[in-house]
């Protein structure tokens, strides 16, 4: 029985026989149907295409189309909605009854027909329509939701593509040349925007510092934070740059390595009161002796490749920025001689994993980092990580980033 509150059901019966109709109406109407009839199946195709039954009561056997081909016929039409179709036959045959729910028939009624089953019939129609129509609106609600949230992502999208390019504009320089050597930077965030920052500038006339930063998490937050540590190393803003201290005659001088990376800790847990923590890879480089001073505060340990190809590392790890009050910092030193490099290197590097997990680490890196020898500049750091992602499988979860110092022959000075 169609629910009260509900339009009634339209109901369309097809039958030759214009007595067989009339009885069919008659019940149908007096439990709330709409009722429609006609004599054939030619002319209830046409009144399907206008007016969409939503349960039609159809005679087998009929001349002209059969009431199994109207059925046949009926499926093929494009609906709004579900149809449910009933025939109406005199046939018993298992296989007949077989070929009829084959042919998108739902239900049958044996003639003589019972007013009792005919109702049993349409209260299971009716529970297929309702689930139906339910699941329709269901599938209308969740589609107006989904429309909504990709119209959000697509604002969401926009909005990271753009913060992506303010996040590389962070590194304004990736190459200068100092003469007696020169300087790359590499910064691939894994997504729309990371928590790698790499980056370098002049101490003075013959040092020039380094460095890389990895904030702890990926996406909006860590970048906010990378973009906050940007300023107090700006090579932009020397005035600014918490690592440069003034020295005699105008001249300016740089904190030790391991001094910086405390001052840094203290201030982030004074100033930022984040939950946050990044490591740092920080040096201090003589661009005419070659002597290096480093922190290495959580960050991968730097590698240096000599001028034969070999390749070996430096540090002894240390404790993250901003994660312990008090935190203590060491400054390691090492000297690279003319045609050796200097490469500082993010996690997304050495953690990045292939498909059975294996981690590339430091070996797997240092012969990758041997392998392009003889590249140089953005072409070598180019090659590492083509070869980085094709061992990860095309799949890196981490950001990657890398500042590469190259040694070279004297050839004068100019910053």
């Amino acid at each position: 029985m169609p629910a009260a509150d509900a339009a009634p059901r339209r109901v369309l019966v097809v039958d030759d026989s214009r007595m067989q109709r009339r009885i069919l109406s008659a019940q149908l109407a007096r439990s709330g149907y709409e009722v429609i009839e006609a004599g054939n199946a030619e002319e209830a195709l046409a009144i399907c295409a206008e007016a969409e039954p939503d349960i039609v009561l159809s005679d087998w056997m009929m001349p002209g189309m059969s009431g199994l081909d109207f059925c046949r016929a009926f499926r093929a039409m494009p609906r709004k909605g579900y149809g449910y179709f009933v025939l109406l036959t005199s046939k018993t045959d298992k296989n007949e009854v077989a070929q009829g729910l084959e042919s998108g028939a739902d239900d049958f009624l044996a003639k003589p027909i019972s007013g009792e089953e005919l109702r049993a019939r349409l209260s299971a129609g009716e529970r297929i329509l309702t689930m139906e129509r339910q699941l329709q609106e269901k599938n209308r609600l969740l589609s107006s939701a989904l429309g909504e949230l990709q119209g959000l992502y697509d604002v969401i999208d926009r909005d990271l593509t753009e913060a992506c390019k303010l996040q590389q504009s962070l590194v304004r320089e990736r190459y200068r040349s100092f003469g007696t050597a020169q300087v790359s930077l590499m910064l691939r965030p894994s997504g729309h925007v990371g928590g790698d920052l790499v980056g370098f500038f002049p101490i003075n006339a013959h040092r020039v510092a380094l460095f890389g930063m990895d904030v702890a998490g990926h996406g909006i937050t860590s970048a906010l934070m990378t973009a906050r540590l940007a300023g107090y190393l700006s090579g932009a803003t020397p005035e600014q740059n918490i690592a440069l201290v003034p020295a005699s005659y105008g001249h300016c001088d740089a904190r030790p390595p391991a001094e910086l990376a405390a001052y840094l800790n203290r201030l982030v847990l004074a100033e930022m009161q984040t939950d946050s923590y990044f490591t740092l890879i920080y040096a201090d480089v003589d661009l005419v002796s070659g002597r290096v001073e480093l922190v290495q505060a959580g960050h991968p340990y730097p590698a240096i490749q000599r001028a034969s190809g070999a390749v070996e590392y430096l540090g002894d790890g240390g404790l993250p920025v901003g994660l312990i009050e008090g935190a203590e910092y060491e400054t390691v030193t090492a000297r690279l001689n003319p045609g050796d490099r200097l490469f500082l290197m993010s996690d997304g590097i050495t953690e990045a994993a292939d498909a059975d997990a294996n981690l590339l680490g430091e070996e797997g890196l240092a012969e990758i980092i041997e392998a392009a020898a003889g590249l140089r500049g953005e072409v070598f750091l180019n090659a590492v990580y083509e070869k980085i992602d094709r061992f990860a499988g095309g799949v890196l979860a981490d950001d990657v980033s890398g500042v590469l110092f190259e040694f070279d022959e004297m050839r004068g000075l100019f910053v």
